[in-house]
């Protein structure tokens, strides 16, 4: 089975092993999606760009982030198996991504999680989230709820609202020497170091998102500080993901985050941006996402950033005036 004409069979999109190989997908996906996505067909029309010319990434147009607030984004006619939906606060308009394959998104994250981590069976996922009958239309909690059910361990589950209990379980994970993730809003991970005290060394605590509109913001090293010695852990965690994408990044510490060999990061200039910038200088993020291949791959974020020569990149901030977002507003 083909998906919607692009000659990519669902299993090859992430087992690209190679920077040619990834390129070839990325081109192929870009040219159907040229003509098979209405507002990106429209977007590119604009631009006056020849699809068909395009043979490098630096060339494919990015599709700004904010019509996934206004349009549908799709790339076939195929029927909507989810429709996943940004957190917002009264009067900030949502972004949807109608998803007509979910099993896609499934595969993504299982399989960027056991290739930054290992099996999701080894692992116990304790998460100060909302669960998934309070917030279901949220992706990241799609993923976190699966990963739990899969874990299969009965420490597993949210832990939002009972802090108490939490704490209880980290002890007796850490006493039983089990290996256990931590995935939380940030804000949530920093109210229960402020009330509990751990030391648990092995424990992955994963942050998910700022603060914007819950706490008084803070430089990642001073937040970062903070949880380390609230949680006896040696560095932080964080996924970079989004509603609009079907995969995530991951940093194991100091806030660089690497992507699944089917994603990837570039920079853009923020005074044009049709033109990329080279590693180290700061400027907006675009990704590449081959997970959505039946939306959209070609995303240009809100978000500034700034990649090193290995590929790995940092999150430095937001554009001015762009919409609060992110897993933060999941609990307001």
């Amino acid at each position: 089975m083909y998906f919607c004409k692009v000659n990519i069979l669902p299993q090859d999109l992430f087992t690209t092993n190679s920077s040619e190989e990834f390129k070839a997908k990325a081109i192929s996906v870009f040219r159907h999606q040229a003509r098979h996505c209405t507002v990106y067909r429209e977007y590119i029309s604009h631009l006056r760009i020849n699809v068909d010319a395009v043979t490098e990434l630096e060339h494919i147009p990015f599709l700004p982030i904010s019509f996934f607030k206004t349009h549908r984004v799709l790339s076939n006619n195929e029927m909507v198996e989810v429709t996943f939906s940004s957190s917002g606060t009264t009067g900030i308009v949502q972004s949807h991504h109608y998803v007509t394959n979910v099993s896609l998104y499934e595969k993504s994250y299982l399989q960027a999680f056991e290739d930054f981590y290992g099996k999701v069976s080894a692992y116990n996922f304790l998460a100060l989230l909302p669960s998934y009958q309070q917030r279901s239309g949220s992706s990241l909690i799609y993923m976190v709820n699966d990963l739990i059910e899969k874990s299969q361990q009965p420490k597993s589950g949210y832990f939002l609202e009972n802090h108490d209990e939490l704490f209880e379980s980290l002890i007796h994970l850490r006493d039983t020497k089990q290996p256990t993730v931590l995935i939380g809003v940030t804000y949530a991970l920093l109210d229960f170091v402020e009330t509990f005290d751990l030391d648990f060394p092995q424990l992955v605590v994963m942050e998910t998102g700022g603060m914007k509109g819950r706490r008084k913001e803070m430089v990642r090293e001073e937040l970062h500080e903070q949880l380390t010695k609230g949680f006896g852990v040696p560095t932080i965690h964080s996924e970079y993901g989004m509603t609009e994408l079907l995969s995530q990044a991951y940093s194991l510490g100091h806030g660089v985050f690497k992507c699944p060999n089917w994603m990837k990061v570039l920079i853009r200039d923020t005074n044009d941006p049709l033109t990329l910038i080279p590693e180290g200088r700061t400027g907006g993020i675009n990704v590449i996402d081959l997970a959505n291949i039946n939306s959209c791959a070609f995303i240009a974020t809100q978000d500034l950033g700034r990649i090193a020569a290995d590929g790995s990149f940092e999150v430095l901030g937001r554009f001015d005036h762009a919409d609060i977002r992110g897993c933060n507003l999941l609990v307001q």
